[in-house]
């Protein structure tokens, strides 16, 4: 990365242009210093104690990445609606897994991504910013290194990554628009499920009602935080559990992968800060669940 230092900026270290200007947090800042990255100015090595004035050029070289143990790049289909040099959007399939985990261990989105980045030889891991769950569907956010990750990771925590959804849930609701608010944490004696509790954190969906049928009813999602399976914890606490998420109640007679798609996706760019905007299409599979019960 490499940027001319301007004359608001005349007399700045390295370190406090680096952390306020640039929003290097404390761990990249460090990663750059301790793991064989380089900091340049002009050409010159510089240590981050250094001095900047105005028209010098600072050049930030990132230390290598590291693939984790058990990853490995994979020559596997990609859906990519978006890519540049910071950032990766991917339309994800059902019955995928975003990441390797003991009862998958090949063939997920982030084997996928490393074939992809090889292909370009590109020396990054996988930096998944927006996950989605194996059987759900959808628009997700991947940072194609450590600087573009940590800065999106800032701007998720401050609540600028959105993603609307599309889900198909059991039964009639009563309400055409309404709020779930209720607390989620892990259910007790499960590392998988996750259940509505008052010492859980603090979690909000919010849900229209775009069509009803007699069995289902389609609906579109939005999320005011980022619990793990909110969507799928907080319908099946009002008794209307997602098509297809036997894990949560949802039957799997009529469709055999959960109902819920990732539709929509905004964020804003983390070089540019250009508002990204990006959409999805719900599976065909779901309108005809809708209308053929």
């Amino acid at each position: 990365m490499k940027w001319i230092i301007t004359e608001e900026q005349n007399g700045i270290s390295i370190h406090d242009y680096l952390r306020s200007v640039q929003s290097f947090s404390r761990r990249l800042l460090k990663s750059v210093k301790d793991k064989e990255g380089q900091i340049q100015v002009n050409g010159i090595n510089k240590t981050v104690r250094s001095s900047l004035i105005t028209g010098d050029v600072i050049e930030i070289t990132f230390p290598e990445e590291t693939i984790g143990i058990g990853l490995s790049p994979e020559d596997l289909p990609l859906s990519i609606v978006y890519e540049d040099e910071a950032v990766l959007v991917i339309d994800k399939p059902a019955g995928v897994a975003t990441i390797p985990s003991f009862k998958h261990l090949n063939g997920t989105i982030a084997h996928a991504v490393l074939g992809h980045y090889r292909k370009q030889q590109l020396p990054y891991t996988v930096h998944v910013v927006t996950r989605l769950d194996r059987d759900t569907s959808g628009l997700m956010l991947i940072a194609k290194h450590q600087y573009s990750h940590s800065l999106l990771s800032k701007e998720q925590k401050a609540g600028r990554v959105n993603r609307n959804y599309c889900a198909v849930v059991e039964g009639k609701l009563s309400k055409a628009a309404d709020t779930i608010d209720a607390n989620i944490g892990r259910k007790e004696g499960s590392i998988i499920e996750r259940t509505v509790i008052e010492t859980g954190k603090h979690a909000i969906t919010h849900y229209r009602v775009k069509e009803q049928s007699s069995n289902y009813a389609l609906v579109s999602v939005k999320l005011g935080t980022g619990r793990t399976h909110q969507i799928r914890v907080h319908f099946a606490h009002i008794g209307h559990s997602l098509a297809g998420d036997d894990l949560y109640g949802g039957s799997t007679k009529d469709i055999n992968r959960h109902a819920l798609h990732c539709t929509t996706l905004t964020f804003n760019h983390p070089f540019t800060n250009e508002e990204m905007h990006f959409q999805s299409e719900p599976p065909d599979e779901f309108i005809k669940l809708i209308r053929n019960s």
